[in-house]
């Protein structure tokens, strides 16, 4: 028998043998086929699943070897090949990687020589990030045939100066997810009825990747497996032109660039303007075909992390295409005016894009490369922004660890800067301060991700329409909760070397010491209770040899553990933290390690409500919080099915943000509170929390001081309140809306659920829930007055959002209950929660 790791790599060898094979064996070749000769059907007939693509693109470079080359980048959670194809002129091909070569030296990411203008311009076409959105790989493959079509000479012309890269489904898990379900429940026939079951996937329905990701929200982030890949190549290549390929709902007509407001204000006039030039162009097309289309309406470019802004922050011209289909729109979808949305629409028309993108493309080279120069000499001259620098006094070895592999993700450049003093923005106080430099991280402006740099640091980003389709706010500092300043001077910048942890240790050890303070620290316990070492933590601060030590420090006694501590010195070189000997229990002050106030940590059985009634994001930021972060298993269980019998080997109960029915049922949601009187504990997200606040278990929901007034009467100019002009409905609504909002929340750093907090803590809000202070509960995290710090919030709900709590914890009986009235783990790049989080599993109630 083969073991997993052997058929891996056999899979990955089979893949480079292939790759091989195509380049030494081109000559046995059979002839390019189209996508309905290989396939056997017409494209549009039915859908097709992965692997069906995958062979064709791997027939097509097989044919084709002077023009086209595939690579494979990764593969997904589910084991499925993510791929990119290249695509050349023969002449071009030949010199594939001097053009990417080139096309980096005009960034100034490759400086081994002055890059040449006179260069191909690259186009990179990316399909199916949303798996149920399936048109768009259909596609990709009659946009691969075509170009490679050696009988059309309109596409021979535009790749004497164009290269093309395509990405045929950049979520695989999630697209043969939909297809395979589609294709077992469709008839022969499909049916156009939109209430025929074709057309109601099930949960998690195929959007999201295997752990229910987004992944057109997290280019920026690259928290997925699949996003890390491709943005490593991405970088790698730096196209001028980026398409993203979607679907909308069934009655929408195509949308196109230009795109609507608000526009960042970092995206340059060319930009801007090109986005009409292209535009324009597929309007040609969609015109003649009589196909309706919109623009600059809904889909803006500002939230850093999509499929359009990412690329136009790194210099290209990103764009999302919008095709009317969706999982409502099955193979067949009767729209409200009364005409059929077929597949085969479907595919026309991101076809026709597809290829329009590419001519204007190279109708526009020479300008696409040189204001692509020029875009990045003014990065590297002058610097995008007001401000200059970005100083990071963090000493948190274990955050600092995760900001690196941050900025060299995503290809920043960072280093230190020396002198006595700086004055720059405090993000902490929100204040212009002088602060001095000892031990810093600085990036520096003057690079070529200098725009990236400004969206990702700015304070406060500037709206120039509050009608947007994402969160308005994400500072990196509050981000990663890592103290910094943003400086207005251009600095020198250094080479920078994170500290390395020193243990300080002697032998005939009593114990050992471990600091809590990241993340990092969070991931070591979970490893040390997994290999079943016996873990204390201390409630409070305390001396030992003349140094301090903060509360939540790990202890690990000898006793118990003879024959650990080999495991125990492996893991803590793997998350590099310093480890402490103690000859000895007494303490110089605080409380000894045999004191009730030292807390010994049981390993908790932990598991979590999943299914229909649960939001499968939620859901799977805690999946993959737990199996790809803590290395720690969990226990998925449907929320329909959760009673008492279920939780009775279960610690903890996790409950993503959800409406959870048993929650309205009186006896469903009395057997659960039973389990946490004797001693289980509930993890409440969001509305999870605010349904067991309204079930009155302890905790309410704060009315706002306008809800409070009892007084009904009216006066004059009130009477008209509810008048409303129309053609206003959309701004009137955004009056109470808060699409993601930063606040700073105090935190009591004297409860385990904040041990390893010690500059409070900055939350995302997306919604207006406050609960009122707890006189039997803890309010661990609290908004007190006037601590918005970044981000658009609705005018009604400014006054709302103060005086709460936001972060508490409720004893039930001999049980708990933590509840976080915002997401600490939102999309997995809100950093500075998951130390939370882990606190909330590992030490709260032990």
């Amino acid at each position: 028998m083969f073991s997993p790791k052997s058929l891996d790599f056999m899979k990955k060898s089979l893949f480079v043998f292939f790759t091989v094979f195509i380049s030494s064996y081109a000559s046995f070749s059979q002839q390019l086929k189209s996508p309905d000769q290989f396939l056997g059907y017409q494209l549009g007939d039915k859908y097709t699943a992965h692997y069906k693509i995958v062979n064709y693109f791997q027939q097509a470079a097989l044919a084709m070897p002077k023009m086209m080359k595939l690579e494979q980048y990764g593969e997904t959670n589910e084991g499925r090949p993510l791929l990119l194809a290249f695509v050349a002129s023969e002449g071009n091909f030949a010199k594939l990687d001097e053009i990417r070569k080139n096309n980096l030296r005009l960034t100034g990411m490759l400086n081994d020589k002055p890059g040449d203008v006179n260069a191909p311009s690259i186009v990179w076409l990316s399909y199916n990030v949303h798996g149920n959105e399936t048109s768009s790989s259909e596609v990709s493959m009659k946009t691969l045939y075509e170009l490679l079509n050696p009988n059309n000479a309109q596409t021979k012309e535009w790749l004497k100066n164009t290269v093309v890269i395509i990405d045929p489904c950049l979520n695989p898990d999630g697209r043969d997810r939909y297809v395979n379900w589609f294709t077992q429940v469709v008839g022969k026939t499909a049916d156009a009825n939109t209430d025929a079951r074709e057309h109601s996937e099930p949960w998690p329905g195929g959007r999201t990747n295997h752990y229910n990701f987004d992944l057109n929200r997290d280019w920026a982030w690259q928290t997925q497996i699949e996003t890390k890949g491709r943005l490593k190549k991405y970088n790698e290549w730096m196209p001028q032109i980026h398409c993203d390929f979607h679907e909308q709902g069934i009655n929408n007509p195509y949308y196109f660039a230009p795109a609507a407001e608000p526009f960042h204000e970092v995206i340059t006039k060319w930009q801007r303007d090109f986005q009409y030039t292209i535009g324009k162009n597929h309007a040609k097309y969609f015109d003649a075909n009589g196909w309706l289309y919109f623009t600059k309406e809904i889909f803006d470019l500002f939230y850093p992390a999509y499929g359009d802004t990412y690329p136009i922050y790194n210099g290209a011209i990103g764009m999302t295409y919008e095709q009317a289909g969706g999982p409502g729109g099955g193979a067949a979808a009767l729209k409200s005016d009364g005409d059929t949305l077929t597949l085969k629409d479907r595919i026309a028309h991101h076809f026709t894009t597809s290829m329009s993108t590419v001519e204007i493309a190279s109708l526009n080279n020479n300008r696409l490369v040189t204001e692509f120069k020029k875009f990045f000499d003014d990065a590297k001259n002058n610097g995008i922004g007001e401000y200059k620098t970005y100083v990071i006094t963090e000493t948190n070895a274990g955050k600092l660890k995760s900001l690196q592999s941050f900025f060299e993700a995503n290809g920043i450049k960072y280093g230190t800067v020396s002198g006595a003093s700086l004055k720059g923005y405090n993000y902490f106080s929100g204040k212009e301060e002088v602060f001095t430099t000892a031990n810093n991280i600085a990036v520096s402006a003057y690079q070529p991700k200098s725009a990236l740099i400004k969206v990702l640091f700015e304070p406060k980003s500037k709206l120039s329409d509050s009608v947007t389709y994402d969160i308005t706010a994400w500072s990196i500092p509050y981000v990663y909760g890592v103290q910094a300043y943003a400086v207005k001077e251009k600095m020198v910048t250094g080479v920078y070397s994170r500290p390395i942890a020193k243990n300080d240790l002697t032998e005939n050890a009593y114990g050992y010491l471990i600091n809590y303070s990241s993340f990092e620290d969070a991931k070591l316990l979970s490893a040390l209770l997994i290999a079943k070492i016996k873990v204390r933590f201390a409630e409070k601060d305390f001396t030992y040899n003349g140094k301090g030590f903060k509360k939540g420090t790990l202890i690990i006694l000898k006793k118990g553990n003879e024959d650990k501590l080999d495991e125990l010195m492996a893991a803590s070189k793997k998350y590099e933290a310093t480890l402490t000997s103690v000859s000895g229990g007494f303490m110089e002050t605080g409380f000894d390690f045999g004191s009730e106030k030292v807390h010994f940590i049981k390993k908790p059985n932990v598991a979590m409500l999943t299914g229909k009634s649960v939001n499968p994001s939620s859901a799977g930021e805690v999946w993959h919080l737990f199996e790809q972060q803590l290395d720690y298993s969990i226990t998925l269980i449907n929320a329909d099915e959760i009673n008492g019998a279920a939780l009775k080997n279960i610690d903890v109960l996790i409950l993503p943000d959800g409406n959870y029915k048993f929650l309205t049922e009186k006896d469903a949601a009395a057997e659960v509170k039973t389990w946490v009187q004797q001693g289980g504990k509930i993890i409440a997200v969001e509305y999870a929390a605010e349904l067991i606040a309204k079930a009155d278990w302890g905790f309410k929901l704060k009315k706002s001081d306008e809800e409070e007034k009892k007084d009904d009467k009216k006066d004059d100019n009130s009477v008209y309140a509810d008048v409303k002009r129309f053609e206003n409905r959309e701004r009137e609504s955004i009056t109470e809306y808060i699409p993601g909002s930063i606040y700073k929340v105090t935190l009591d750093d004297s409860h385990p659920l904040a041990f390893g907090y010690t500059s409070g803590y900055f939350t995302l809000k997306q919604n207006s829930d406050l609960y009122e202070f707890m006189k039997d509960g803890w309010n661990v995290g609290v908004i007190k007055k006037d601590n918005q710090v970044a981000g658009f919030v609705g005018s009604k709900l400014k006054d709302k959002i103060k005086d709460g709590t936001v972060i508490g914890v409720q004893q039930v009986g001999r049980g708990s209950i933590v509840y976080f009235a915002d997401n600490p783990i939102f999309r997995s790049f809100w950093e500075n929660g998951k130390l939370m989080f882990a606190n909330a599993v590992f030490l709260v109630n032990q």
